[in-house]
């Protein structure tokens, strides 16, 4: 018998798969063993390269702070976090004193060593962590998946599974390499790093931030740590440098900047408003959306934004997702002047899904199998009772409009149904801009669904072939699907590279069932449709997000709140600049007419921070030869350009979509050209 460290020589290798299970180098291994290398550029390395990295945060944090309890640390997206329970909240300043204990660890070069311990002794060993100990009682009932915390589990509390989601509860030891000696110690299902010293090459804390224990308003508030750690100093920095675009292009920052909505205190938490120009992006991404969808054979429908609870008992979102819920309103109840209760009253519930609702327009008559497939559509408004430690900005909301579909099938039509609404997705996200994609397959979590094992067999196969016939990169997300079917979700990489999932196709056989569904085959038969769901944006205020930051705030000039602003040169040129812009405008085209009295040059500078695609600047010489000059928004400028031809290119830039961010995107001659770039932040 050998380890990972006789097999692999290679420094990069941190760790193994055997059998399938990640485990540490030092894990021994036999010959009819399947083994494979872990790079720490890998995905599976960076997790445990950040989980490690959590590990000697962990460890730092007490020897700066003793009395620190320590909650739990698991890597997340480019990064991990650490959960701790002080006296005193942490500060920035303490940031530095923590990176200083960091290297002195990571310096030591101190390994990873792994421990199966009992139960008993577990509590024993941590019996002055009390976070630990009630982790160790609910050994068993956490999800084993993805060693990598998402986003939402990030908040959810759902990343115990880094301390004990493993087949066996286990410690592991921070040894000293020159004494031997354990230094400190930490309940973890692993796998981790061989040594400390391999975090050394790039990490930094980044920030801090308040969580609830295990995601639960009804727990502790935890302090968190923040960090990332990447294998070289190289990709450090090109991260921090991904981090400085991102905050510049901010959504929060841009639309107050250009404004476009906000969030009132008045209304509440997660409930935004749009402002007027906020509101003509919307407008311009539903229509966008809308005409596909007429385009594509979908009938749009329109449902309440309320419901008796009966409805959600039938579909059973009570049962999975009540906790995801606003309260009921008890409604419709009547009491005498006695008091008495005459009429019973009723549970009413702000909608957290549409589904249920397109079930019963389904069944408000009989269907025939040529009907099918049937294609609902709808922007339905929808109220998710979100905490508010984990509302951000649009991104996640209280309120939010989804572009809800639902198409019911037969069982033939199912995988062609599938293929052919990813197709839909990916030419609808190109029309907005976005091109960059790759899909990710979510699998059934066995204590959360419903439904046979062949049924999720079938549904989990049908989706594979599909995204693998897509030509797309393919990614699993074991466990990842909701209670009533797997999905396919389309995963879109923004101007900066980062990622952000947008649309799904998800298989439901429960509802049909549920909602007893049925249509009339061709032999005459009663049978029960297929019911896919499928949400192409996500919904409109985290796709408006999305597309806010990807282009900085300098849309493409259909998308443009304001598509031209004409600037005159004096006062003596509104009337002609006017009539221009009127034409325009009759056109359907969004202009200013800027007749403010600010010098020319402070027009110029407003029109490019509110990133106006078009400035037309008018003078004597436009003037006398019935032309206008342009100003782009790199500051590149086109001058004495025919009112005619100006206006037959504006147009056209709106009707094809096009990206016009300066003067060689605005063609001489014909069509612009139409770019789906987006711009960097120091252009917009």
């Amino acid at each position: 018998m050998v380890d990972g460290f006789e097999l692999f020589t290679d420094r990069s290798v941190v760790a193994m798969r055997v059998n399938g299970e990640l485990r540490d180098l030092a894990t021994t291994v036999t010959p009819t063993d399947d083994v494979t290398p872990v790079t720490i550029d890998s995905t599976d390395g960076l997790n445990i390269l950040r989980h490690s990295a959590a590990h000697v945060l962990a460890q730092a944090v007490q020897t700066v702070n003793p009395e620190a309890r320590l909650g739990i640390g698991p890597p997340v997206t480019d990064g991990f976090y650490y959960d701790f329970d002080v006296a005193v909240p942490f500060t920035p300043e303490d940031i530095k004193a923590l990176e200083k204990a960091m290297d002195r660890i990571i310096r030591q070069g101190q390994r990873f060593v792994r421990r199966v311990v009992t139960d008993d002794e577990a509590r024993a060993e941590l019996a002055a962590e009390p976070y630990k100990l009630e982790l160790i009682g609910i050994k068993g009932t956490v999800s084993t998946g993805s060693t990598q915390a998402t986003d939402s589990t990030t908040e959810n509390g759902d990343n115990e599974s880094v301390e004990v989601g493993g087949a066996e509860l286990t410690i592991y030891d921070n040894v000293d390499p020159k004494t031997g000696e354990t230094v400190w110690k930490d309940l973890c299902r692993g796998p981790h790093l061989p040594n400390t010293r391999m975090i050394g090459n790039g990490y930094s804390l980044t920030r801090l931030a308040a969580a609830y224990w295990r995601g639960s308003e009804k727990n502790p508030q935890l302090q968190r740590i923040y960090g990332t750690a990447w294998p070289t100093k190289d990709e450090l920095r090109a991260y921090k440098a991904r981090l400085e675009e991102a905050a510049k292009r901010d959504h929060r920052k841009l639309g107050q900047e250009l404004d476009l909505f906000s969030f009132p205190e008045e209304i509440g938490s997660g409930l935004a408003v749009f402002h007027p120009k906020g509101g003509i992006i919307r407008a311009e991404i539903e229509n966008y959306m809308r005409e596909r969808l007429l385009a594509n054979g979908y009938d749009l429908v329109n449902t309440p934004h309320i419901t008796k609870g009966h409805l959600f008992e039938t579909s059973q979102h009570l049962n999975w997702y009540r906790d995801g819920m606003f309260p009921p309103m008890h409604l419709d109840e009547e009491v005498d002047a006695e008091g008495n209760v005459t009429r019973q009253g009723q549970d009413y519930y702000l909608k957290p899904m549409n589904c249920p609702m397109h079930n019963l327009i389904f069944k408000a008559r009989g269907r025939s199998y040529r009907e099918l497939p049937l294609r609902l559509a709808e922007f339905g408004t929808v109220y998710r009772y979100e905490k508010s430690g984990t509302l951000q900005g649009l991104t996640r909301v209280r309120g939010l409009t989804q572009d809800d579909a639902h198409i019911y099938v037969t069982q033939d039509q199912v995988r062609a149904e599938v293929a052919s609404q990813l197709e839909f997705v990916f030419e609808t996200l190109r029309g907005y801009g976005l091109t960059d994609f790759y899909l990710e397959l979510s699998t059934r979590d066995p204590k959360k669904s419903v439904g046979t094992d062949e049924q999720w067999a079938a549904a989990t196969d049908t989706l594979r072939q599909v995204g693998e016939d897509s030509g797309l990169e393919l990614v699993a997300d074991p466990g990842g699907a909701a209670f009533y079917g797997p999905k396919i979700s389309v995963q879109a990489r923004d101007a900066i590279g980062r990622t952000w999932q947008l649309s799904t196709v998800q298989l439901d056989f429960n509802q049909p069932e549920l909602f007893d569904l049925e249509y009339t085959a061709p032999d005459g038969t009663r049978q029960q449709p297929v019911m896919i769901h499928r949400a192409l944006l996500g919904s409109i205020e985290r796709f408006f997000a999305i597309l806010l930051e990807h282009y900085a705030g300098a849309f493409p000039v259909w998308l443009s709140p304001v598509q031209v602003i004409g600037i005159p040169v004096s006062e003596q040129y509104e009337d002609y600049l006017w009539e221009v812009l009127s034409t325009l405008k009759s056109s359907g085209v969004r202009v200013e007419l800027d007749s403010s009295s600010d010098r020319m040059q402070k027009k110029i500078r407003n029109a490019t921070l509110q990133r106006i695609p078009f400035q037309l600047i008018v003078g004597e010489d436009d003037r006398a030869n019935g032309a206008v000059s342009f100003r782009f928004r790199d500051g590149t400028q086109e001058n004495g350009v025919p009112v005619a031809d100006a206006i037959r290119r504006i147009i056209a830039s709106i009707s094809t979509r096009a990206q016009v961010l300066g003067a060689a995107d605005f063609a001489e001659a014909g069509s612009p050209v139409a770019l789906v770039g987006a711009p960097g932040a120091d252009e917009a």
